[in-house]
């Protein structure tokens, strides 16, 4: 894990932020979202809006954004229906038609690419692009089942199992995907996050030098960034917990953790280890055969530090010792608390 004497929004020159359960959830933006982002702005940093779902168009995300406080424009906006597109336009002819399985989003990102977009395999499709949409229903499936089961490729947008919202997590487009893969035996080829065309595809856009990407999921923004050699943020505000970030593997292990978007303007804290130990702050974690012990340096938190920081500083000295004594595909290890202020914390984090 990295340590930062300088907030991130200065070390870094262009936010990648993922959208889900990052800059918003559902219709919300996440609490402090529109100020930090404004703050960040002022400092120096780019943003560019990042997301798997393939549903809505650049300019439809930005209206939203903007609506919510966060001021945005479309060509801050990279949606894996534009990678999907860009990666179909590289290999087929100008003008040739694909079957959209999918919403609006898909379809301006195939014309953007000269492509032609078609609803049923009647019209000769040379691919299939499966895209999320709320309102994908058995027919469009159907058709594309009787497209793929010619032979011609299939695009996934992603395989994101799940889409956060304000009632829990539904069904993503790889939910969908599933269906069909199921029904026809055929796997297909995901061109979003984690894959490296989504990216590259953003950092092509928006120029960045020095990107940061910023998510909440694992396995999608942060095995994304390690696979194109960015460095990534992970925030605590989406679906990721800390149980599944303690047994995280080291090609999904991210760079920095915070509490939320506020990490972009803070700097961020070494974690001393040393044998079977690390210190983060107040906080040392120690791993004693499959446990790891949690405890307090001191009875009270520093007054410069929130209680949000504060807890993330015990997560990370928790991880570093979990990434460092843990064998390969381990699940994440047992936790106990040695006083009463590290058995608060363990219970927050739903460790304890």
């Amino acid at each position: 894990m990295r340590a930062s004497l300088a907030a991130l929004a200065d070390r870094y020159d262009v936010a990648l932020l993922d959208l889900d359960g990052v800059v918003y959830i559902g219709s919300k933006a996440v609490e402090g979202a529109p100020q930090t982002l404004r703050l960040a702005r002022e400092r120096g940093m780019r943003l560019t809006f990042v997301t798997n779902n393939a549903s809505r168009t650049p300019q439809a995300i930005a209206v939203h954004l903007t609506e919510l406080g966060i001021v945005a424009a479309a060509e801050e906006v990279v949606t894996s229906a534009q990678a999907a597109a860009h990666y179909l336009a590289e290999r087929l002819p100008v003008g040739a038609a694909v079957l959209v399985l999918g919403a609006s989003g898909l379809i301006e990102a195939l014309r953007e690419r000269a492509l032609r977009p078609v609803m049923s395999a009647n019209d000769a499709p040379v691919a299939v692009v499966q895209g999320y949409s709320p309102d994908l229903d058995w027919h469009q499936l159907a058709e594309g089942a009787i497209a793929i089961q010619r032979g011609i490729p299939w695009i996934a947008t992603n395989l994101d199992p799940t889409v956060p919202s304000a009632r829990g997590q539904l069904p993503g487009n790889g939910s969908l995907v599933a269906a069909l893969r199921h029904a026809t035996g055929v796997t297909p080829i995901a061109t979003g996050k984690p894959d490296p065309t989504m990216h590259r595809e953003t950092v092509e856009r928006s120029g960045a030098r020095r990107p940061l990407v910023v998510g909440d999921r694992l396995d999608t923004d942060i095995e994304g960034a390690t696979a194109v050699g960015c460095d990534s943020l992970l925030v605590l505000s989406g679906v990721t917990s800390p149980t599944e970030l303690l047994a995280a593997v080291p090609h999904r292990r991210p760079d920095y953790i915070a509490h939320d978007l506020s990490g972009l303007l803070q700097s961020h804290p070494s974690v001393a280890a040393h044998g079977g130990s690390a210190r983060c702050g107040r906080w040392m974690a120690t791993a004693t055969a499959d446990v790891i012990e949690l405890s307090a340096g001191s009875s009270a938190r520093p007054a410069d530090v929130s209680p949000h920081d504060d807890v993330v500083d015990a997560l990370r000295a928790l991880c570093v010792v979990a990434w460092t004594s843990a064998q390969p595909g381990s699940p994440c290890p047992s936790c106990r608390f040695a006083d009463d202020a590290a058995r608060v914390v363990l219970a927050g984090l739903g460790l304890g």
